[in-house]
């Protein structure tokens, strides 16, 4: 063991030993002691309130020095430089370089921002619709939803999901003589999209209206898209090293960029970068990511809470927790090392949460009461956005407000009911409270940078890749795997009779673009699947 190693071993020690000794502490206790205003970060006009956490500046000092043992500051300083730190895949992590001025001048930017102009000038195209999934529709679908308010051009539809109803819903809501259809697969491998967008070819041509020209694709495989049919001047690539997750700010973004305007979405940007430079340059002791993310490492390797709620007092947010969901949990959710070794310890908390006060209505109960602590971020605008000068709109949104702060210190401090069990609160339960100015394109690109940092923070400090998803990638492999067989001898018994079950399917392959009406009986069944997972 090195010196290094036993260091960090002895500080691991003490943070158990302080996780052992706050949980004498009940937190209205501890959030009215001197000195917890100290606990509160401020970058600009974001604050991070850190007052109700079981956490002490002594327990804080010590995990920022695990930090610095563990070599964070090196780790950040090879990811700006572009040093290949995704070990797995040996590659770089380029998403943070798309933020910056400089790459703002290049060719790519520059085809990008010119053909966003260009269509929401056309008046004669109404609607988008971005075929995507994963990092390819979470991101650019919350970000649109987000910045709802500052929308001036055609409205952007997202479908995800395989269900033909997804789909089927949104083509019911376009006009295939006025729809922009905008196909986002990184590898152009994506079965889901490339299925979806087979039905969307097929729906064109019965409609009349030729395909290649009512079709774009994003992909860092260009060649592919030129074989599915897309026009090479309408594909819009970016850097392999730019994981999916991590690919908004991309030209998978194109979608929220003719949504907004190619201001507001360099807005956008410049507040995701304002975040990077202080993320690559503060101190750890004000740097805000680190903190947080360090919390994350807090609350899940010592305190034990395995899972952890983003709760947005704001409905334009709504998406958010379930961008944030993949984030982390395809990020962290690894049980082993960067190196390949076996994990000492649990990383990655289970994320999930809800738009608040809806949520408050629902699940708020199980946080008050139930037995397990499960810590929450609040996040909250100070004033709404684009509604600042209506007095009667900025009075809602303080009850707002005053809601999502009601309820942190209701967590916190709980009600003591000794004679009516069922009205006790036990309180004790952390939240983490994170306000701005308003949700502008420059506060929403910095509130997600912030959360990227956050997972990336924590994954180092977790000792896991947080670049790479080979647990996505098995689940692709399998399926491709299973469908290429000849027969069914892969699948499971049941999974044999379900797919016998299916009965008669009218599909469309989407390499070939021919519909047929496959029976899904017997030996044929495979024929289904080798449609939907190998040809397209």
């Amino acid at each position: 063991m090195t010196d290094q190693d036993k260091l960090i071993a002895a500080i691991e020690d003490q943070l158990r030993r302080d996780a052992d000794a706050i949980a004498l502490h009940h937190l209205r206790r501890l959030i009215y002691q001197d000195g917890r205003d100290d606990l509160c970060f401020h970058f600009e006009d974001l604050t991070v309130d850190c007052t109700r956490q079981p956490l002490t500046q002594d327990i804080l000092q010590r995990l920022l020095t695990l930090a610095e043992a563990k070599s964070l500051a090196d780790f950040i300083r090879a990811m700006f430089a572009g040093k290949a730190i995704n070990l797995s895949e040996d590659r770089p992590v380029s998403h943070c370089r798309l933020r910056t001025p400089d790459y703002r001048q290049s060719e790519a930017y520059r085809k990008l921002t010119h053909f966003a102009d260009n269509v929401r000038a056309n008046q004669n195209i109404k609607s988008i619709v971005n075929l995507g999934i994963g990092g390819s529709d979470l991101g650019p679908s919350m970000v649109t939803a987000g910045l709802a308010g500052f929308h001036d051009g055609p409205v952007v539809h997202y479908v995800g999901n395989v269900d033909p109803h997804a789909l089927y819903d949104i083509l019911a809501q376009c006009d295939p003589r006025s729809t922009l259809f905008i196909m986002t697969s990184k590898t152009f491998t994506t079965s889901e999209t490339l299925a979806n967008a087979g039905l969307v070819k097929g729906w064109l041509e019965q409609n009349g209206v030729a395909p290649e020209a009512a079709m774009v694709a994003v992909t860092t495989y260009q060649e592919r898209a030129v074989d599915w049919g897309i026009d090479p001047a309408r594909i819009f690539d970016f850097d392999e090293g730019v994981g999916g997750r991590y690919s908004l700010w991309s030209a998978v973004g194109l979608s929220v960029m003719i949504a907004v305007g190619s201001t507001a979405f360099d807005q956008l940007l410049d507040g995701a970068h304002a975040m990077d430079n202080h993320f690559e340059t503060a101190p750890f002791a004000s740097n805000i990511p680190v903190i947080m993310g360090l919390l994350r490492v807090w609350h899940r390797s010592y305190l034990g809470h395995m899972a952890y709620g983003i709760m947005p007092y704001d409905q334009r947010l709504a998406r958010l927790p379930a961008w944030a969901q993949q984030l982390e949990m395809e990020s962290n959710g690894k049980s082993v090392t960067r190196h390949g070794k076996p994990l000492d310890q649990p990383a990655g908390p289970l994320i999930w949460g809800e738009a608040g006060v809806n949520s408050q209505h629902s699940f708020f109960q199980w946080l008050h009461q139930s037995v397990d602590i499960v810590p929450i971020d609040i996040l909250i605008a100070r004033k709404p956005a684009n509604l600042l000068g209506d007095v009667a709109w900025q009075a809602s949104h303080k009850t707002l407000a005053i809601n999502a702060v009601a309820q942190a210190e209701a967590l916190a401090v709980g009600v003591e009911h000794v004679d009516a069990p069922h009205r006790h609160f036990p309180g004790n339960r952390p939240s983490l409270m994170v306000s701005w100015e308003a949700t502008t394109p420059y506060a929403l690109g910095r509130l997600l940078a912030l959360y990227e940092h956050i997972t990336i923070v924590s994954g180092f400090v977790w000792d896991v890749n947080s670049f790479d998803q080979w647990g996505v990638e098995l689940g692709k492999k399998m399926a491709h795997d299973l469908a290429s067989k000849s027969d069914l001898d892969g699948f499971s018994p049941a999974a044999k009779a379900f797919l016998d079950r299916l009965g008669d399917c009218l599909m469309c392959c989407g390499i070939c673009q021919h519909w047929a009406l496959i029976r899904c009986d017997g030996g044929c069944s495979i024929m289904w699947w080798r449609h939907i997972i190998v040809w397209q």
